[in-house]
């Protein structure tokens, strides 16, 4: 592993989470895919198991995750392709790189982990944690849904609320990893993107061995936006366009995507309905901005009530998901004259979550 910030190099151990100067840190010659090595019997992202940096003889901390429906379905008079991410064992994609990361983590006989999370990657962390039999605290700002939080308790995992904006949830976490647990961060840990990038082989093989035109996703962190780029660059070909999607109220990457910015400027943490995007300093923000410009796609931002109104509208189609997994539909209306052929939209997080 490697340090994107100082590029200090470090062994690629699960429990080295960030590099002594606060930077970010990224794996180094990970296995690419092999289609003649993917598990056919496997109905897991396990079938991948060759790409993921795990030993072969350690068994992995499952709950079944991966290999999420692809669904043709319509946008008006649009055919599109919806990648049904909410059906995860947790209800959300978080689960790509928990059981990576809670896989790595028990084999090297970790028993105490803490996490900050809006609720998704809380709920998976507590529910995988309780699979491997790992203690988990779990902080999460105040404000977090009530049902991510019920579901973050119901796994047994101690639940932390922090007051205050969601970065105060990164600072008490950050203290609380200073006393010996380890900090099984959902945004720092490299391990996470390896799980990630198993999703653009899931489209490529659901599509028949293609890979789709444009890919369209909320964003906050970006995990997934970064670990679909490293899946589609491993498959070759031409890269499908990338388009990310966030709240108007707390929009640093489409900020910085409209100033033309390598980096994200400081936004305000404003109040969105898509809480699981409501990240203010995206800490890959950097690298998130190169994949999507390297693309050839787009960061935008939409409103809150065009967040709903995109919400109610699938679900009449029978598609029932959180606010923020509706970003990405909501921005259909303001890409369509910019996109063509197969279209991919990502809906991350189940609609069960939100409820109040």
């Amino acid at each position: 592993m490697f340090c994107i910030r100082c590029g200090r190099t470090y062994p690629p151990e699960p429990t080295c989470v960030r590099c002594e100067c606060g930077g970010v840190l990224e794996l180094r010659g990970a296995p690419a895919l092999d289609p003649a090595q993917i598990r056919r019997d496997d109905f897991t992202l396990w079938r991948y198991r060759h790409t993921l940096p795990v030993p072969s003889d350690v068994p992995p901390v499952t709950l079944g995750e991966g290999m999420t429906p692809l669904v043709e379905a319509r946008w008006g008079d649009w055919p599109i392709f919806f990648k049904c991410e909410f059906l995860n064992p947790t209800g959300s994609f978080k689960d790509r790189g928990t059981t990576v990361l809670v896989t790595a983590l028990a084999a090297a006989g970790v028993e105490n982990v803490v996490e900050d999370s809006s609720g998704n990657a809380g709920c998976s962390l507590a529910a995988y944690a309780a699979r491997a039999g790992i203690r988990a605290a779990i902080y999460v700002p105040a404000h977090a849904s009530p049902g991510k939080r019920a579901q973050i308790a119901a796994y047994g995992a101690q639940l932390v609320p922090v007051p205050g904006p969601r970065s105060q949830a990164t600072q008490a976490v950050l203290e609380a990893a200073a006393s010996g647990a380890i900090y099984a961060s959902h945004v720092y840990h490299p391990f996470i993107h390896a799980g990630m990038k198993t999703a653009a082989y899931e489209i490529w093989e659901q599509l028949g061995g293609r890979l789709p035109d444009a890919v369209v996703l909320p964003v906050g962190h970006g995990s997934l936006l970064l670990g679909l780029a490293q899946g589609f660059a491993e498959l070759g070909g031409r890269m499908p366009r990338l388009f990310g999607v966030q709240a108007a109220a707390c929009a640093p990457l489409t900020a910085a995507w409209e100033a033309g910015a390598a980096d994200p400027p400081p936004v305000p943490e404003g109040e969105t309905v898509a809480e699981g995007v409501r990240i203010a300093v995206p800490v890959r923000g950097r690298a998130i901005l190169e994949a999507v410009r390297k693309s050839g796609g787009a960061l935008l931002a939409v409103t809150d009530a065009e967040t709903l109104a995109a919400q109610q509208r699938l679900a009449h189609q029978g598609f029932f998901v959180e606010p923020t997994s509706a970003l990405a539909v909501a921005a259909l209306e303001h890409l369509r004259p910019h996109l063509e052929g197969t279209v991919v939209v990502v809906l991350t997080g189940n609609g069960l979550k939100a409820l109040r």
